[in-house]
C-alpha cells in the first residue's frame, strides 16, 4: 500500500510518454537509451589554450541494421571530425548526426507520474470536490486506472503542417478512472491521494529527443553484434596549465619541477593516455563548429566561407557533452597517472601521461618531470626614456607629477639566469621560486628552448643603489636643414652611478633608453638604435603600449626623421662596496 500526495501542476506532464493501451502504441517505437553504444576515450591530446584532440575507439554494440548508434555528439572544430571502422568485415560508409526519439527510464516522483506508470492498477482515490469554494470537500472511492488521454506522435505529425519535424506525444490534464458507475474523467489537479491495492510500477519510460550519432557500416557478411569503430576530433573543453617550482641552493644549482593542472570540462576520461603539448599550434578554424555538431546557433558553413576576411568574426565555441557512463561508479579503481615519456613533434613538444582518469568537471594535478639546471645571480636595471623638456613644458601640473612618479629613482632587480641544458624545453608558466625549500618569490617562466637562457625575477636588490644624472652640454641652433626648415640639436651627457653595498660581488646589467640619437658610452657600453615599429623591448615589460604620457602631446610629422629610441647596454661586475659611473651621450633634434 502506498500513499502519495500531489504537489506539482499538471503542465509537468508535457513531453513524457505513457501508453494507455496497446492500440495507442507507437507504430515505430523509439530506441531505448540503454541500447545506445558508449564509445570510450582512448587518448586525448591537450593544448594550453583549451583545445583537445580526442580519440574514441572501442568494441561497440550494433543495432538491427548492423550500425553503431551513440548517444554522444561532439562539437568539434570545423574540419577536424574523422571517424573510422577498425572492423575487417565492416566498412564505414557514412556518419549521420540527427535528432531521434529515445526512451529514457525514469523513477516516478509525483502522483501524476505514478498514475501514468500504472495503467490498469486498482487504486483508492481521494479527490477534491468544488475546489476554491466554500463547499470544497474530499471524496474517497475505489477505481481502476485506465490511463491519461494522449495525442500520439503519429497523430500530431499527421495533423501538423508539412516539414515541421517529429513530435513528442501530448498528454491531457485528466485521468480516466473506471468506477462502479462507469469511466470518469477526473482532472489530475483534483487528485489528492491514491492508494495502490496491490503491486505497482515505480518507473516509467519517458520519450525524449536526443542528438544521436550513427556510424553506418557495410558488412561483407552478416552483421556482428559488436564492431570495432572509432572517431577523432578537435574540440574545446580540456585544458592544461603548467606550473613550475624552482628550488635554488644559493650556490648555482636549481632543481626545477614541472606539474600540470588538468581541467576537464568536455567528457569523462577513464584510464586514457593524455598528451600535454608545449608550443603554439595553429587552428585556422578554431572559432567555427563543424556541422556534425547539430548546433542550432551555427550559421551555414557555406555562408561563412564566402567572406574569408570575416570568417572568425562570429565565434561559437559551445561545449556540450552528454555522455556519462554510469557503470563507472562501480568500476575497479583506475591505475595512477604516470608520465610515460616525452617527444618532439615538429615545432611542438609533447609530454605523455598514462592512466589518467578524470570525470567531466573534475580537476587534476599531475607531476610531469624534474630536472637540475645551473643558474647564476644577475642584477638588472632598465631605465626608460623621459619626455624631452620641449614636450614637458606643454604638460599641466598633474601630468608633470604623473611623469615624475613614473621616472622615480629606478631600482636593480635581482634575477636568476638559468641555462636550459635539460632534455625538454621550458614552457611559459607561473614559477614558484624557493631557496632551500623556503618560498622567496613567484615569477613567470618564459618559453626557453633546450640550450637557451631564461631569467626569473626574485626581488628588488636592496644592496644595490643607483643614481642617474643627465645634463645638457650643447645647444646648436640651425644644426640641420630639411625641406626648407631649420632644426636645432641638443647634445646631452648622462651618468648612471651604481654602488654595491653588499658583501659579495654582483653581476649587473644596465640598460638605458633615450629619445634621440645615441652617441658614445664608456665601460664597453653597447650603443644602438631601436626599431620602434617592430622592437618593443623599450616599452614596459616588453609590452605593446607606449608610455602613458606619449599621447599627451601631438608629435609633429618630422619628429621620427631625426629622432628615435636609443638603447645603451652595460655588463659589469661590481665588487663589494664598489661604485661605478657609467657615462653616455646622445643628441636630440627639435624645431
Amino acid at each position: 500500500m502506498l500513499l502519495l500526495r500531489r504537489f506539482i501542476p499538471t503542465v509537468f506532464l508535457l513531453g513524457l510518454l505513457v501508453i494507455i493501451n496497446p492500440i495507442q502504441a507507437l507504430a515505430e517505437k523509439p530506441q531505448p537509451l540503454s541500447a545506445l553504444a558508449q564509445m570510450p576515450v582512448k587518448e586525448v591530446t591537450v593544448f594550453k589554450d583549451g583545445h583537445a584532440f580526442v580519440l574514441h575507439q572501442g568494441k561497440m554494440q550494433t543495432d538491427a541494421a548492423g550500425d553503431v548508434v551513440m548517444d554522444y555528439l561532439p562539437t568539434p572544430v570545423l574540419g577536424t571530425f574523422w571517424s573510422y571502422s577498425a572492423e575487417k568485415d565492416a566498412k564505414l560508409t557514412s556518419v549521420v548526426a540527427s535528432q531521434h526519439k529515445v526512451l529514457v527510464p525514469r523513477t516516478a516522483l509525483h502522483v501524476q507520474e505514478f498514475i501514468r506508470a500504472n495503467p490498469g492498477a486498482q487504486v483508492e482515490v481521494t479527490e477534491l470536490k468544488n475546489a476554491g469554494s466554500n463547499t470544497a470537500s474530499t471524496v474517497t472511492y475505489e477505481a481502476q486506472i485506465v490511463g491519461i488521454p494522449v495525442r500520439s506522435s503519429e497523430e500530431l505529425e499527421a495533423t501538423s503542417p508539412p516539414n515541421t519535424g517529429e513530435k513528442l506525444p501530448e498528454f491531457g490534464d485528466c485521468v480516466l478512472l473506471k468506477t462502479a458507475t462507469g469511466v470518469a474523467t477526473v482532472p489530475l489537479g483534483n487528485i489528492q491521494y491514491i492508494t495502490f491495492k496491490s503491486n505497482y510500477e515505480s518507473k516509467l519510460a519517458c520519450e525524449e529527443f536526443r542528438n544521436l550519432l550513427s556510424l553506418k557500416l557495410n558488412w561483407s557478411k552478416a552483421p556482428a553484434k559488436n564492431a570495432e569503430v572509432g572517431m577523432v576530433y578537435l574540440q574545446k573543453g580540456i585544458r592544461w596549465i603548467p606550473e613550475y617550482k624552482v628550488n635554488i641552493d644559493g650556490a648555482g644549482n636549481a632543481h626545477v619541477s614541472l606539474q600540470a593542472t588538468l581541467m576537464n570540462d568536455l567528457t569523462d576520461l577513464k584510464d586514457v593516455n593524455c598528451h600535454l603539448v608545449v608550443g603554439v599550434p595553429t587552428f585556422s578554424f578554431k572559432d567555427q563548429l563543424d556541422p556534425i555538431s547539430l548546433q542550432k546557433t551555427l550559421v551555414a558553413v557555406a555562408d561563412r566561407m564566402q567572406s574569408m576576411d570575416s570568417r572568425f568574426s562570429n565565434a561559437i565555441m559551445t561545449q556540450i557533452a552528454n555522455y556519462r557512463d554510469e557503470s563507472e561508479t562501480t568500476a575497479a579503481p583506475a591505475a595512477h597517472p604516470t608520465v610515460g615519456g616525452a617527444e618532439k613533434n615538429e615545432d611542438l613538444f609533447v609530454f605523455t601521461v598514462k592512466h589518467v582518469t578524470l570525470r567531466r568537471g573534475q580537476r587534476m594535478v599531475i607531476p610531469v618531470y624534474e630536472t637540475d639546471l645551473k643558474y647564476k645571480d644577475v642584477y638588472t636595471l632598465t631605465m626608460p626614456f623621459s619626455p624631452p623638456p620641449d614636450i614637458v613644458q606643454h604638460f599641466n601640473q598633474n601630468q608633470q607629477s604623473e611623469v615624475d612618479k613614473l621616472l622615480r629613482a629606478p631600482k636593480f632587480m635581482h634575477k636568476i639566469r638559468m641555462v636550459n641544458k635539460s632534455e625538454y624545453p621550458l614552457t611559459t608558466a607561473p614559477a614558484l621560486l624557493m631557496k632551500n625549500d623556503k618560498v622567496i618569490a613567484q615569477g613567470m617562466m618564459t618559453y626557453t628552448a633546450v640550450g637557451a637562457k631564461t631569467d626569473l625575477s626574485l626581488t628588488t636588490a636592496v644592496d644595490l643603489k643607483v643614481k642617474k644624472q643627465d645634463k645638457e652640454v650643447l645647444r646648436a641652433p640651425n644644426a640641420v636643414t630639411w625641406q626648407g626648415d631649420q632644426y636645432g640639436r641638443v647634445d646631452l651627457n648622462g651618468t648612471i652611478s651604481a654602488t654595491n653595498y653588499g658583501s659579495s660581488p654582483a653581476d649587473v646589467e644596465v640598460i638605458r633608453y633615450v629619445l634621440g640619437k645615441t652617441g658614445k658610452a664608456d665601460h664597453e657600453g653597447k650603443s644602438e638604435m631601436v626599431n620602434i615599429f617592430e622592437d618593443y623591448d623599450f616599452l614596459p615589460e616588453g609590452g605593446s603600449l607606449y608610455p602613458v604620457w606619449w599621447n599627451w602631446y601631438s608629435w609633429p610629422s618630422w619628429w621620427s626623421r631625426f629622432n628615435g629610441v636609443g638603447k645603451i647596454t652595460w655588463h659589469q661586475t661590481l665588487g663589494s662596496k664598489e661604485t661605478v659611473d657609467l657615462n653616455y651621450s646622445w643628441s636630440y633634434f627639435w624645431r
